[in-house]
């Protein structure tokens, strides 16, 4: 080999002997030379697991390897890749080389050749970028060696490897995106010591003092922590730079909040961790949860309300028994401290903390306190009936300018929605300070409340003002997409998920008043708008799960929208909008387009309370409902116009003589009768107009089931010809067979049998599914004829002509004979 006279000599040079380590020497140069010459495959596999051990075994054989070894396997690492079984065993080798042996050293080694090894490969800036490809491989034990490699490097040549990570193009986010999207890698990192690394850097750059490089050690810890546990009480210090520590700088508080989100994201002991853990000193301790939820309520950056949002938000996803144990302190706070400032709420339990930040006030500043309140108890109701079922029943107090009654916890919520949309202008922009966002969190614990909760939906619409509110809403032009678009979500709950029987508040006055409000048509396209807006687009979330930014510009963005710079909906809600509500929001619209199907053509049944006249009447068949209605109609019209004629005799008579006021009261209770029939005689024209359609949609089926009919007959006319051909085919079969007899040859019976077997299976499998099919198409016609009787039509006329050019064979037992 070429590249060993290079390198001859070197062992024994320092070994101070040039002849002492020759067998060795020998021995891994022949090793590498079937590996690097060798033409079959199977012995440059066994060459390579000879070198692995030998490497792997004595201090010779790792110098001399390291002499002349290393382009040998480089070589192998950058051609073969797709044989992988000698990648993994040419990694397998590095490793063994740079790995110090446990044995004692000889006396006369001067040099520790796992040292020299690893300063011999760092030297080559292409052989750590080589590695670092390496780690992107599709097998797990390649990356695994791999990564020991650089665990090694690490380890024995710190400074060359630094130097070559940084001169590589992108090598650092390459090696930190492929911490980030591989959980294995994450898994080894974590077992390979990564955490006490990351620490003691944190110690190094000034810990709570730190700046830009804390920040990213706290980037890497999230990104492992996003699916790998850890019980080395990384929690305690997280917290402490996430919640504790108020001093530090916003970023750093941010990503140590998001870190605490990730490890309890899903993971039952790190999330009842959380749950018992208790802060501060023993004068001012609480639960770590109620730390979080007051910055969540009290901060002045949006960037640290997402983070710690994000925390109680993983808390609760799929935790119920979380949701549970936060739910059942939803009582009402102290009369003292109703209004008092949030400062003074330390010894509140989590959910009266809530409560009040829920209610505190009306005005601009904490209305946005309320709307951050509002995401945090929709983390606690979503999926979870008993959670929901525990806030309908919290009454508060009447305002105090007010002297009403106690309000449920939902109205009060709902008003705070109309308050929002009070204070931004006829543009959309804000009035004063970022709330912007108020009415789209409000609108999304409202839409999670009703889901799958008929109860939360008839509190709802126990105050008359919601429904016309929502109307309103879904025309409301100063209203964002996004707005528009969860009113009409909320709108189609109150129908969805609507058990009410009481008249104005049932499913079909609400499709009613949104077909003569808005239109059904512009009721769904608010859902169309809705998904195509940037927080309901599939990148949004794809950033969401891309390792942490930098928290720079989220109060840019926010301060721009604000100044109207931005013309659409407020850039926080892209974090507080997840995947998981986008998916809801799609289901429901699916789910509330077939319900609103459903009521309309069933409108009979919803309907509360109807003039008597107007009731369909027990077997009445449809023709005569119809000719009775058009009767009531008429004779509706001709009373009104009878009263009108009176009513105007009357006001020309009063107007002549002087009516006392009993003739003027009984003159207003003619006209209140006059408008009693008049929405009487709207009604039944209404629901005229509504059969009318139903008629006209029945005689569109029959002529489909005609046509649908005549097509079942020719496809049994044609199975009757086949069957016919069968029956011909048979018949020359036997003339053959008999042919065939009378000459002497094969069983020409048997053959015939078989033949007539095998022709009777196939027709009558055919015809069996032809006659299934003609028994259910008939069973549609007999329904659809007794239908059109009901309406009045001659079907014997509808039927004249049909059928007649087809028609059955007429000695069918004979043929099957």
């Amino acid at each position: 080999m070429d590249f060993v006279s290079g390198y001859k000599g070197v062992v024994g040079l320092v070994f101070g002997n040039e002849n002492s380590t020759s067998s060795e020497d020998s021995y891994v140069e022949r090793l590498l030379d079937r590996i690097h010459n060798g033409t079959k495959a199977e012995d440059r596999r066994s060459a390579m697991v000879e070198l692995q051990s030998v490497v792997a075994e004595n201090h010779p054989a790792q110098l001399a390897f390291g002499a002349i070894g290393f382009p040998v396997i480089i070589s192998v690492l950058k051609e073969e890749r797709d044989d992988v079984e000698m990648v993994r065993s040419a990694l397998e080798t590095l490793l063994g080389s740079l790995t110090p042996l446990n044995h004692a050293k000889p006396a006369k080694i001067e040099v520790e050749p796992s040292k020299m090894n690893a300063d011999l490969l760092s030297r080559e800036m292409d052989n750590i970028s080589l590695l670092l490809g390496l780690l992107e491989e599709d097998d797990f034990y390649v990356r695994y060696y791999t990564l020991q490699v650089l665990t090694a490097l690490l380890a024995n040549s710190l400074s060359r490897l630094q130097e070559a990570i940084l001169a590589i193009p992108r090598g650092i986010t390459r090696l930190m995106d492929m911490i980030m999207d591989r959980e294995e890698i994450q898994k080894i990192v974590v077992f390979e010591g990564a955490f006490e690394k990351i620490f003691s850097i944190i110690k190094e750059e000034g810990a709570l003092d730190g700046g830009v490089v804390v920040q990213d050690c706290l980037e890497l810890l999230k990104n492992i922590l996003r699916n790998t546990s850890n019980q080395k009480r990384v929690l305690d210090l997280l917290l402490m730079l996430g919640v504790e520590s108020q001093w530090l700088p916003v970023a750093v508080r941010c990503a140590a909040l998001h870190c605490i989100g990730d490890l309890i994201a899903q993971h039952p002991k790190n999330l009842s961790e959380l749950a018992n853990k208790v802060l501060g000193d023993e004068v001012r301790e609480e639960p770590a949860l109620n730390s979080i939820l007051r910055i969540i309520l009290r901060t002045s950056s949006l960037q640290e309300f997402i983070a710690a949002d994000y925390v109680l938000k993983n808390f609760c996803e799929k935790n119920p028994d979380g949701q549970k144990m936060l739910a059942s302190t939803l009582t009402l706070p102290p009369h003292s401290m109703t209004h008092a400032p949030l400062e003074e709420d330390m010894s509140m339990p989590f959910g009266s903390m809530l409560l009040h930040g829920l209610t505190v006030s009306e005005n601009d500043g904490d209305l946005e306190i309320c709307a951050r309140a509002a995401s945090i108890l929709s983390y606690l109701l979503k999926d979870n009936i008993q959670c929901k079922e525990k806030a309908l029943k919290i009454e508060l107090e009447p305002p105090m300018h007010s002297m009403g009654t106690r309000e449920p916890l939902m109205h009060r919520i709902t008003k705070y929605l109309a308050v929002a949309s009070a204070m931004n202008n006829k543009d959309g922009k804000s009035n004063g300070k970022t709330n912007v966002y108020v009415q789209q969190l409000i609108l999304k614990l409202l839409i999670i409340w009703l889901v799958d909760c008929p109860s939360a939906v008839q509190c709802f619409l126990d105050a008359r003002s919601h429904l016309p509110y929502l109307l309103e809403l879904l025309s409301n032009q100063s209203a964002t997409v996004c707005t528009r678009g969860l009113g009409a979500v909320l709108l189609g709950e109150c129908v969805l998920y609507n058990k009410c029987i009481e008249s104005g508040k049932d499913a079909f006055t609400i499709v009613d008043a949104i077909s003569q409000k808005a239109g059904l048509s512009s009721f769904f396209s608010k859902f169309v708008e809705m998904q195509k807006s940037f927080l309901f687009c599939p990148e949004s979330f794809t950033e969401q799960h891309k390792s942490l930014i930098r928290f720079t510009d989220v109060e840019d963005a926010a301060q721009d929208h604000a100044n109207g710079k931005i013309n659409d909906d407020h850039p926080i809600l892209a974090s507080l909008f997840d995947a998981g509500f986008v998916t809801l929001v799609g289901s429901l619209e699916a789910h509330i387009r077939d319900r609103f199907v459903e009521v309309y053509s069933n409108p009979k049944a919803k309907v509360a309370v109807v003039p008597a006249d107007l009731e369909r009447r027990s077997g009445e068949s449809d023709g005569d409902y119809i000719n009775r209605l058009q009767s009531f109609v008429e004779k509706q019209c001709s009373e009104v116009q009878d009263l009108l004629a009176r009513n105007a005799i009357l006001a020309e008579d009063l107007a002549k003589t002087g009516a006392k006021p009993e003739q003027r009261t009984s003159g207003a209770t003619e006209r209140v009768q006059v408008d009693s029939l008049r929405r009487e005689l709207q009604e039944a024209s209404r629901r005229l107009e509504i059969l009318k359609s139903e008629k006209a949609k029945l005689e569109s089926e029959a002529a489909m089931y005609q046509n649908l009919a005549a097509k079942v007959e020719s496809d049994l006319k044609s199975l009757s010809d086949a069957y016919n051909s069968l029956e011909r085919a048979n018949l020359q079969l036997e003339k053959e067979a008999k042919a065939l007899r009378s000459g002497g040859g094969p069983d020409i019976e048997a053959i015939k049998a078989e033949v007539r077997e095998e022709a009777q299976k196939e027709s009558e499998a055919e015809l069996n599914d032809l006659l299934v099919c003609l028994g259910q198409e008939q069973s549609k016609v007999e329904r659809l004829t007794a239908r059109l009787v009901e309406l009045g039509e001659d079907v014997d006329k509808l039927l004249e002509g049909i059928g007649d050019d087809t028609g059955l064979p007429e000695d069918d037992d004979e043929e099957e004979d």
